[in-house]
């Protein structure tokens, strides 16, 4: 009986300290004005604790509150009165929603964006929406947001490609798996690019994507056999060749490989393979598609 009486008596403490602590702090965090920072945030620690059963509600309050003082700013700067954001609260919050909710897709399509592109921490965004792909395992986005900005910040074309490669297996779509393919190529990883791509195209049910697969394939066997030959001329003048007619001119090709997109092959200062089509078809106005970073 006496022990019955404690277990209320330490529930009744814990609903009072629930009251007491959380409820004003998840009042003032719906109420205060947009200029102010963001302010103190608890540990997550404590918060986990101080949540206790409503940590999808306290998690989404956090994200919601980040977006709309970051909006409220936005507003601001518009009428000309310029306040910093506080990204490193913003950072902080963000995570610690994650923490309390790690489903909450506005945290990380926010991350995303202001992490990204405004601050530039293209690691911690990667981090956090690396660990959201444990939680979020339908969810293509995050990996190809993570895909992106391995190629285009950070140039690392290999990671690039693995996560384009997850992107794809999730989504289906023909864009991610050229993707994952191209930064196979433009990582070195040759053979992983002909051997995913041949997969891709075997397993096509649409004609139209399947003949895109087989003409990136098409173009990626070309580069292999240029590398090959550039391999064996490095091996037996022991410099690398100067063009790709010089594979040809020293027997080491057979002829000069033709670029299905209509370009023309050429090897850079460090023996790289590239091509003036940038394996793109032209538009109707002979510009190409592309910029570098989509194929």
């Amino acid at each position: 009986m006496g022990g019955t009486k404690r277990h209320i008596l330490s529930f009744c403490l814990f609903c009072l300290c629930y009251g007491l602590i959380l409820g004003p702090f998840v009042n003032y965090m719906h109420n205060k004005p947009y200029a102010e920072k963001l302010g103190v945030l608890p540990t997550i620690a404590t918060l986990k604790f101080l949540s206790a059963d409503q940590k999808l509600l306290i998690g989404s309050s956090l994200v919601m509150r980040v977006i709309t003082y970051f909006g409220g700013l936005a507003e601001m700067a518009k009428n000309k009165i310029e306040i910093p954001p506080d990204f490193p609260v913003m950072s902080r919050t963000i995570h610690a929603a994650v923490k309390l909710d790690p489903y909450n897709n506005d945290a990380y399509y926010f991350a995303q964006s202001f992490l990204v592109w405004d601050v530039g921490q293209i690691d911690i965004a990667n981090s956090l929406l690396i660990e959201g792909m444990r939680y979020r395992t339908w969810d293509w986005y995050l990996p190809y947001f993570v895909g992106f900005n391995y190629a285009y910040f950070k140039h690392d074309f290999k990671s690039a490609a693995y996560y384009y490669q997850k992107a794809a297996e999730l989504s289906g779509q023909e864009l991610h798996i050229n993707l994952a393919g191209r930064f196979m190529q433009e990582s070195g990883q040759i053979d992983h690019a002909i051997s995913y791509l041949t997969l891709m195209a075997k397993d096509a049910s649409n004609p139209v994507a399947k003949k895109t697969f087989e003409t990136r394939l098409t173009a990626f066997k070309q580069v292999s056999l240029i590398e090959k030959a550039r391999d064996r001329f490095t091996l037996k003048y022991n410099r690398l060749p100067e063009s790709v007619d010089e594979l040809v001119r020293t027997g080491l090709l057979d002829k000069t490989p033709s670029d299905p997109y209509g370009g023309t092959f050429f090897l850079l200062p460090d023996g790289k393979v590239g091509t003036s089509s940038k394996f793109a078809f032209k538009n109707p106005k002979g510009n190409r598609p592309d910029s570098g970073a989509t194929p």
